[in-house]
């Protein structure tokens, strides 16, 4: 069963707030655009989640500006200071989903937003950014843009493959010179991509990246995010902590987005890892998972865990946990009925 009792303990009339202290939400951490469009994203996946999926979605119309979408806000402030075109990938991705929502309030919204930013993030420079918005348009259904939905995508997935063909050597196949945070995202949407419209070279791109992602990540056995103290440079240490649950559920998606598109099951296996990564399956044999509040401790450190259950944390547990229960009962379906 997915936990939602810290979620909702972190939302009120506003949104999702951005921290916690160990299980009590912060009001003074203020709110994001990033984790309100992963709450989003949660909410359309609750059969109970209309009122959710309305207040996160305020939070996400409310934030435009502009000239584009604030990522912070305090005591009913915006700030600019933490803008970033990640958060607004995020966002993009997040608006898309709800181009498809059974709820047509939250349908109109999430078009209206589409319609408002999705034509600036073609100047987006951040590969992330780019990837997000390109596996948010593989995603949904977004009919101000359908004519030149395919056109788009192509687009994109060509700028992801281009930076990875500036940066890839014999030894290195990535898109920059640095693994750092959520890198699972990159061949995720480019698998997405060849879902959609079949394209090889995406599917090449997508496929090396991934399998070079899993040969640095799952060591041991099990999964080793690459720690946030300085990251992995080519030619440099992978540093093992802190490990933050984000990027866990991120190389979980790209497994699952890759066994989807080509049916390989041992890119199952690595989701499965990844996922398990949460309630124990790592470096330290310690869950993440508060079985006392339904939150997620927000890293994996040197000496144990992070006490504190932010809402980046806890929202990927949830996503991961959603996605995994509704595969789950796919699979158990689909051996029944054969």
């Amino acid at each position: 069963m997915v936990d939602y009792r810290h979620l909702n303990a972190m939302t009120d009339e506003n949104g999702i707030l951005q921290f916690s202290h160990l299980q009590t939400p912060d009001p003074g951490s203020g709110y994001t655009l990033d984790d309100n469009a992963r709450a989003l994203i949660v909410a359309f996946s609750r059969e109970d989640g209309d009122q959710l999926a309305r207040c996160y979605a305020t939070y996400l119309y409310r934030s435009q500006h502009s000239d584009s979408w604030a990522n912070f806000e305090l005591n009913g402030q915006f700030s600019s200071s933490f803008d970033s075109e990640d958060s607004v990938g995020r966002a993009i991705l997040a608006c898309s989903l709800g181009t498809s929502s059974q709820w047509p309030e939250i349908r109109r919204i999430c078009i209206d937003m589409m319609a408002r930013n999705l034509p600036r993030t073609f100047d987006f420079s951040s590969p992330r950014a780019i990837a997000y918005t390109l596996l948010g348009l593989c995603k949904g259904e977004i009919p101000v843009f359908s004519e030149k939905l395919l056109q788009m995508v192509s687009l994109l997935s060509n700028r992801l493959i281009n930076l990875y063909q500036l940066k890839q050597d014999k030894a290195w196949f990535w898109f920059e010179n640095y693994l750092t945070y959520c890198n699972g995202i990159l061949p995720q949407a480019l698998f997405a991509a060849y879902s959609l419209n079949g394209d090889k070279k995406a599917l090449k791109v997508g496929h090396d990246s991934l399998n070079f992602l899993n040969s640095i990540l799952f060591r041991d056995g099990y999964l080793n995010i690459v720690g946030n103290q300085g990251w992995y440079s080519k030619g440099g240490r992978i540093p093992l902590f802190d490990q933050q649950p984000v990027d866990a559920a991120s190389i979980y998606f790209a497994c699952m987005e890759a066994y989807v598109g080509i049916g390989n099951r041992d890119y199952l296996d690595l989701a499965k890892l990844a996922h398990a990564w949460y309630r124990g399956a790592n470096v330290h044999s310690l869950s993440l998972y508060n079985a006392e509040t339904g939150g997620c401790f927000d890293a994996l450190t040197e000496d144990g865990v992070n006490l504190n259950q932010g809402a980046e944390s806890t929202l990927s547990l949830i996503l991961c946990d959603l996605h995994a229960e509704k595969n789950m009962q796919v699979q158990t379906e689909s051996e029944y009925s054969s």
